[in-house]
């Protein structure tokens, strides 16, 4: 019986930078579903505090990405959105293998209290005949009120359509300034990629696939990194693959220099020799950036402790509202908080916190400077600056 291989922080974090893209210098011919594909999915948000997180997401991956690419590639159905860990663009060739997921989180949503309150069978199968005569809906179509102000409240309408959308029965037809139209699922999805009951892979197969292309997409991880990838089956699910496929095990070591058992691809020895030093280029990462989304993993890897602050109270925030880490070769060097103005034309740095153990140089400040103007030409802003006092260095 072989040892298993063993993978030292220094050779994980170069091959982690390199599965998510974030090693070459992001520059050179743009391939927008290329980066889409090599990640798996890219998730969406709402919240745009430069710019919303999937374009940000796309641009620290090729930084000749524009705003205005991203959309109609759902549109034309080279994608679909969907649920993953959160809402999210998918390839469309994996939607053969998605319908576990449209049953899962369907099967969730009408066995829940919280999407059942409002509005009755009778009113939810109208919101559907409507969008069937009609054509493709915004919830803006629709005039019902949420029976409280709370954040997380939603009109019943908006209940109804996500219900259905989750089940796949609706589905994102497009988004306009980023709200979101329902059609019917069989008007969006191709006929050829969808499939009848019965028919087309099965649950296992849908599951080995999703958990083999979930370990591809991470190169190496435990069965939970799996497992979380998709977030389209449950834990138990994701184990009974790992006994069934037995994927190569790995010893990993983290950035507290203890050793831990993982799962690899097939042919990691290969990417360890492939992957490249990372480029010393200081990148600005979105919070909801993949590389840094299992914030466990990021730091095991990488010792930074991170977290997304946006929904603590303001007095329990450890940093800021919107924190960005900073990123310079293989380790994260410190985290900034911006703010901007698209309408004004402005950007301003409002908070900004070095790592601890790394030392702020005229050079390393001026990287970050640089990264920054080049962010502020993706929102089709020019004038940046601080809002607090530049640090001494």
């Amino acid at each position: 019986m072989t040892a298993a291989l063993r993978i030292s922080n220094r050779e994980a974090r170069r091959l982690w930078l390199w599965t998510n893209g974030l090693s070459q210098t992001p520059v050179g011919k743009l391939d927008v579903m290329g980066m889409i594909r090599a990640l798996g999915f890219v998730q969406i948000d709402t919240i745009r505090n430069v710019t919303r997180a999937h374009h940000h997401i796309l641009w620290s991956r090729n930084q000749n990405y524009r705003e205005k690419l991203l959309w109609p590639r759902l549109k034309g159905r080279d994608l679909f959105e969907h649920f993953t860990h959160d809402a999210s663009l998918i390839p469309m060739e994996v939607l053969p293998y998605w319908q576990r997921q449209f049953d899962r989180l369907g099967q969730k949503a009408a066995a829940s209290d919280w999407f059942q309150s409002g509005l009755g069978q009778a009113e939810i199968a109208g919101i559907r005949r409507r969008i069937e005569k009609e054509g493709a809906l915004s919830t803006h179509a629709f005039d019902t009120k949420a029976e409280s102000r709370e954040m997380w409240a939603r009109p019943p309408h908006k209940k109804a359509l996500d219900q259905m959308w989750y089940a796949g029965d609706l589905a994102t037809c497009h988004r306009k300034n980023f709200v979101k139209f329902y059609d019917l699922g069989e008007r969006v999805f191709p006929s050829q990629l969808r499939h009848a009951p019965g028919h087309g892979p099965g649950d296992e197969e849908a599951r080995d696939w999703l958990c083999d292309r979930a370990l591809e997409f991470i190169s190496v991880g435990t069965c939970g990194e799996v497992q979380r990838f998709w977030e389209a089956m449950s834990a138990a699910e994701a184990k009974t693959w790992a006994q069934r496929r037995a994927p190569v095990m790995v010893e990993v070591e983290g950035a507290d220099r203890q050793w831990r058992q993982a799962y690899a691809v097939p042919d990691i020895e290969e990417r360890l020799k492939r992957a490249p030093e990372p480029s010393t280029r200081l990148r600005l990462l979105n919070p909801f950036d993949p590389a840094i989304r299992d914030r466990a993993r990021l730091e095991r890897l990488f010792g930074f402790d991170y977290r997304n602050e946006m929904f603590v109270p303001r007095e329990k925030r450890l940093w800021g509202y919107y924190v960005y880490p900073l990123l310079e070769g293989h380790r994260f060097v410190g985290r900034c908080e911006v703010k901007a103005d698209r309408g004004a034309g402005w950007l301003r740095v409002t908070g900004f916190w070095p790592e601890r153990g790394v030392k702020w140089t005229p050079a390393r400040m001026d990287k970050f400077e640089a990264e920054l103007a080049r962010f502020a030409r993706l929102a089709g802003i020019k004038d940046v600056g601080w809002s607090i006092r530049r640090p001494a260095v």
